[in-house]
């Protein structure tokens, strides 16, 4: 008898115990996470960054030895119209991110890697319109235009995508133009920029990377 009242109060205390865990609920877990995740990782200043001394050495020499200069080769150029020379380009962030998204998806469809990112100077025509159509905002303006690049026997190319959706050279669809070409000659030039027969059979249905139409002027008052 005395071992079964035992047992009953062991029974019943197990019991007891279990009941009390039930409503108690199984403990929540905290998720135990490394500072290193709760903190991103910061980024290093890459190379070529520069000093605000610097910057303004480099923006005042452009002044000294460029901007003066083509101040007066435009007034000579047209007297009648008012110039005034760009000292920038600029494009958005969120246009340069859709930039970078864009051409790194080409380029892995193309099955090729993207070495660098050419930044040409460029000149705007004294015209109203490019090839395309598009609407030439500033006449005569200097600018700069992107070409994505590949590696090809060590050294970097400028490519394109052709029809066949392989990377292209571009130097193979459109050729250079001769080194010393005078002011003339360029005007020239851009009068024949439409692509002949030749060229226009190889950028048939291709697909062109390059990025220009930014927004080029005057910095704003307090920049430099």
């Amino acid at each position: 008898m005395k071992n079964l009242k035992k047992v009953a109060a062991i029974l019943l205390g197990a019991f007891l115990f279990t009941l009390g865990a039930c409503q108690q609920g199984p403990k929540k877990e905290e998720p135990v996470e490394s500072k290193a995740a709760v903190e991103q990782e910061r980024v290093s200043p890459p190379e070529g960054i520069i000093s605000l001394e610097e910057s303004k050495s480099l923006y005042d020499n452009y002044t000294k030895n460029r901007l003066e200069i083509i101040q007066q080769y435009e007034a000579e150029r047209s007297p009648e119209k008012k110039f005034e020379a760009a000292r920038f380009t600029s494009f958005t962030y969120a246009d340069m991110k859709h930039y970078m998204a864009y051409i790194e998806q080409e380029a892995k469809e193309a099955q090729v890697d993207i070495s660098s990112l050419r930044f040409y100077f460029a000149n705007y025509p004294d015209k109203t319109d490019f090839p395309d159509g598009n609407k030439i905002v500033h006449p005569r303006q200097n600018s700069i235009f992107i070409v994505p690049t590949m590696k090809v026997d060590g050294k970097d190319y400028g490519f394109y995508i052709g029809g066949d959706g392989k990377a292209k050279l571009i130097k193979d669809a459109v050729g250079q133009t001769a080194v010393g070409s005078t002011a003339k000659n360029q005007e020239k030039s851009y009068a024949s920029f439409v692509p002949n027969i030749t060229t226009s059979a190889m950028l048939q249905d291709g697909k062109s990377l390059n990025k220009n139409h930014g927004s080029s002027g005057p910095p704003p008052d307090g920049d430099f």
